[in-house]
């Protein structure tokens, strides 16, 4: 039997996506070629948010076929971070590789940019079959009721064109399903990061932990609590800086440590609310390429991610990679699917910095507790990876491909 041709249309190139792209064009009865809309994320590129350089320092686009799109839209000057959007980036021609390509099957990741829209109607058009993946949530994003009624009559058009729905997690999943998705033709492709490279390189960094301690002035003994993100109102910083004030000086919580990773603009204010903790209650860290932050994750004996909005929140799967237990706000789209109450973390009421520093006293007052929950932690993400990707992917193939390829 001929391969399945399979083509692939995203935004750009995505680190964490490599490594699955890669382990798709690896697979003996698929023929896989992935079209960008833009490369800007291959070369260097200073994020708006804190004025920092950008340089992945992970393989974007090896072991897997590629190609850039043409563009209808100006590209921004070198060195930008391109603002992605309805109309950005605006691609041409993926008709005509549609054509060259004779594909069988396009996936496509995100609805919500022109370009992908005009290309589920090209795939249409041509009996092409279309798998949609997209981050969207009921909790994702505020909708008044006029925007629900406009996303339900949004959907009710793209049901047309799309015959597979690839779901993230529980979340993506029900959102689909609310919006008349029959549950048939949905199939979980989790949201994964490569767990084998973080664990791996956070138990390389294991034999250094205390040297990298005792380079930031922690004792051995001090639990590390860590927030790694951007420093953002978003990301709620100053909320787990609040909540952890609260706990601190606990004398049954063995002295512990915030340690921040990452930079923006509330790096300002968040150090001088740490002053007013004392000199040895947090540190900051600044940015981190992929390639460090493995270290800082084995540093951490408990991950928070506070955020008060976040589709998912990738870094909450490479923390558990590395063994760590976690705590999420309950406005985090991985959180139902990753952090466990009582197996491996807690989730808090978003902005409630009570329920937060309740959450962090309980997991900090047990140094067995909070080891078990890192077991935990590893144990389950190990079943939530590009191996499941790819069967999900598969299964989704099967359906709408059926007697082309095995499940």
């Amino acid at each position: 039997m001929a391969k399945l041709r399979l083509a692939y249309l995203v935004t750009h190139p995505i680190p964490y996506q490599a490594p699955l792209l890669r382990l798709v064009a690896q697979q003996p009865d698929i023929e896989f070629s992935v079209f960008f809309g833009t490369d800007f994320t291959t070369r260097p590129f200073v994020a708006g948010d804190f004025k920092q350089t950008i340089v992945w320092d992970v393989p974007l686009l090896e072991g897997y076929t590629s190609k850039t799109l043409k563009r209808l839209d100006p590209q921004p000057p070198p060195g930008i971070l391109e603002p992605l959007g309805l109309w950005r980036p605006l691609s041409r021609g993926f008709a005509a590789e549609l054509d060259a390509g004779k594909f069988d099957a396009l996936w496509i990741h995100g609805y919500a940019h022109a370009s992908h829209w005009a290309a589920m109607l090209s795939a249409k058009k041509r009996g092409v079959k279309v798998l949609l993946r997209d981050e969207a949530h009921a909790i994702s994003a505020t909708r008044s009721p006029a925007k629900r009624v406009a996303k339900r009559a949004f959907f009710e058009m793209l049901k047309r064109g799309v015959d597979a729905y690839l779901a993230i997690g529980s979340l993506n999943r029900a959102y689909y399903r609310g919006y008349g998705v029959a549950d048939a033709d949905i199939f979980t492709v989790p949201y994964a990061v490569d767990n084998d490279r973080f664990a791996a390189q956070a138990a390389k960094a294991a034999p250094m932990r205390d040297a990298f301690k005792r380079t930031l002035g922690i004792a051995p003994g001090r639990p590390v609590v860590l927030f790694c993100a951007k420093l953002i109102e978003r990301k709620r910083p100053g909320l787990l800086m609040r909540a952890f004030a609260r706990i601190a000086k606990d004398p049954a919580l063995r002295d512990p440590v915030l340690v921040f990773v990452g930079d923006g603009p509330q790096r300002g204010e968040l150090e001088a609310e740490a002053a007013k903790l004392g000199p040895d209650a947090v540190r900051f860290l600044g940015f981190k390429t992929q390639n460090e932050l493995p270290a800082c994750y084995d540093l951490a004996d408990l991950f928070v991610l506070p955020s008060g909005q976040e589709a998912w929140g990738l870094v909450v799967n490479e923390v558990m990679s590395a063994g760590k237990a976690v705590i999420c706000s309950d406005s985090i789209g991985a959180a139902p699917d990753l952090a466990v109450p009582g197996d491996n973390g807690a989730i808090f009421r978003t902005d409630d910095e009570a329920d937060l520093a309740r959450a962090l006293g309980d997991m900090l007052a047990s140094e067995a507790k909070l080891a078990a929950m890192g077991r935990a932690s590893k144990a389950r993400i190990d079943r939530w990876s590009f191996a499941e990707d790819l069967a999900g992917l598969r299964q989704a193939l099967a359906h709408v491909l059926p007697g082309r390829i095995a499940p």
